[in-house]
C-alpha cells in the first residue's frame, strides 16, 4: 500500500454488492512508476504549486463582507477534513447536488460578497486542491440518502452507459470494458474520481474533473456539456459511488 507523507493510500478495494466491477482500482495503479513517484513525494508533485496558491487564498480577505474562508471555517486542516471525500453533496438551497466548486462559489457570493471564480481558473483549482488535500487518505463515500441524490445517481448511471458522438461510444466502453488496455501510449483506467483536481502531464497543469469529462466527450466527437452542467453533476455523483472506498489522493498526478 503506497503512502504520501506518512498517509497510507488505498488504491484497490473490494466493491459493494451490486457494483459492476470485481475490484475498484484507482487511476494511480495504471500509471508508470515515474508518474507514481511524482505523486508520492509532495516536494516533486507539480500539483503542490496550486495547493500553495489555495492555502494563501484561504486566509485572504475578499468581498464586501470583509471575510476570508478562514473567517468562517477556521483551520482548514480541521474544518475541511472529509469534505472532498463526500462530494458531491445535496444542497437544499439549489435543489440538487453541488460539487466542491459550486460550494466554494456559494460561499464566495453569498457569504463573502465576492465574485464567483471561473470553474477552471487558477484560483478555483488552487482552492479545490487545497481543500481536497485535507481529505487525503480518507475513503470516498458519497451519501445517496440525502435529498434526491438517488435520482441523480440514476441519471449519472444512464449517462455512463449511453453511447454518444460520432464514434458512438459510452464511458463504459473505455473505463469498464477496456481498463488496463492501452489506448495509443496510455493505459485506460477505471475512470475513478478520487484524485481530482489532478495534475495531468498532458495538460502541463492542474485540471478539474469536469475538464476531463469534456475532454472525453471531445475525443469521441460528441457535443460536450459545460463544466457544472446538470449532466456532468449527475455523472460525478455516479462516479463517486463507483469509486467508493478508494482514498482521496488530491492532488494526484496522471498522464
Amino acid at each position: 500500500m503506497p503512502s504520501i507523507d506518512g498517509v497510507k493510500i488505498v488504491t484497490r478495494v473490494a466493491p459493494p454488492e451490486g457494483h459492476p466491477l470485481t475490484e475498484i482500482i484507482s487511476g494511480f495503479e495504471f500509471r508508470t512508476k515515474e508518474t507514481q513517484d511524482l505523486e508520492l513525494d509532495d516536494f516533486t508533485n507539480p500539483g503542490f504549486l496550486m495547493v500553495e496558491q489555495g492555502e494563501e487564498a484561504w486566509s485572504t480577505v475578499e468581498g464586501s463582507a470583509g471575510k476570508s474562508c478562514e473567517s468562517c471555517h477556521g483551520d482548514a486542516a480541521e474544518s475541511m477534513k472529509g469534505v472532498r471525500a463526500a462530494m458531491p453533496k445535496w444542497s437544499e438551497a439549489a435543489g440538487k447536488p453541488q460539487t466542491l466548486e459550486q460550494h466554494i462559489n456559494s460561499c464566495r457570493t453569498e457569504r463573502m460578497g465576492a465574485d464567483a471564480w471561473k470553474w477552471e481558473s487558477d484560483q478555483m483549482l488552487g482552492m479545490t486542491a487545497y481543500v481536497g488535500l485535507q481529505s487525503r487518505g480518507m475513503p470516498v463515500g458519497v451519501d445517496l440518502t440525502q435529498g434526491e441524490m438517488q435520482n441523480w445517481w440514476e441519471k449519472g448511471k444512464e449517462f455512463y452507459y449511453t453511447r454518444v458522438g460520432q464514434l458512438d461510444m459510452a464511458c463504459a466502453n473505455c473505463h469498464e470494458n477496456n481498463y488496463g488496455n492501452y489506448i495509443r501510449a496510455d493505459k485506460l483506467s477505471q475512470g475513478n474520481t478520487n484524485g481530482f483536481p489532478t495534475y495531468r502531464l498532458k495538460w502541463q497543469k492542474m485540471g478539474s474533473l469536469h475538464r476531463r469529462f469534456k475532454g472525453c466527450m471531445d475525443n469521441i466527437r460528441a457535443d460536450a456539456y459545460q463544466r457544472g452542467s446538470d449532466e456532468f453533476i449527475a455523472l460525478e455523483t455516479y462516479l463517486a459511488w463507483r469509486g467508493q472506498g478508494l482514498s482521496v489522493e488530491t492532488p494526484s498526478v496522471r498522464n
